[in-house]
């Protein structure tokens, strides 16, 4: 069954960023260690860490860190940043999320942030050979 990601609810949502960010179950961010309990009567997705002591949720240490905009409303913007053609403002974020343009300025800014292409390695030094290649003006 295909997940609809314009249709998840806030405990949905928070199930698919789990399930990509820990296929083998909860580790915590602090020890990173799997020794993890469940608190119960808490708020749902909240996670207790039997070696630091720690309290967490799946947000810890990720762009949603700190963030009261829910979380459907990233996938929403993950779904619409990524499947659009030529790139999406965050105008056009605000109008199809129902959200202020600020806060869909800011996600947008955190979700272009994410998906920049990683560091090259050092850059190339000593001499570089290269064929057909048309230098200057």
């Amino acid at each position: 069954m295909a997940i609809d990601p314009m249709r998840l609810t806030d405990y949905q949502a928070r199930q698919f960023i789990e399930k990509l960010r820990w296929p083998n179950g909860a580790v915590c961010p602090r020890c990173k260690k799997q020794e993890i309990v469940s608190v119960s009567g808490a708020r749902d997705g909240l996670y207790n860490c039997r070696r630091c002591r720690r309290q967490f949720t799946v947000t810890v240490g990720t762009i949603f860190e700190g963030s009261h905009i829910p979380l459907s409303k990233w996938v929403q913007a993950f779904h619409l940043v990524c499947s659009s053609k030529k790139g999406m403002s965050a105008l056009q974020l605000s109008r199809m999320l129902g959200i202020t343009y600020k806060s869909t300025w800011h996600m947008a800014h955190r979700i272009r942030y994410v998906m920049r292409p990683p560091r090259l390695t050092p850059k190339l030094s000593q001499t570089v050979e290269v064929d057909e290649t048309y230098r200057g003006g």
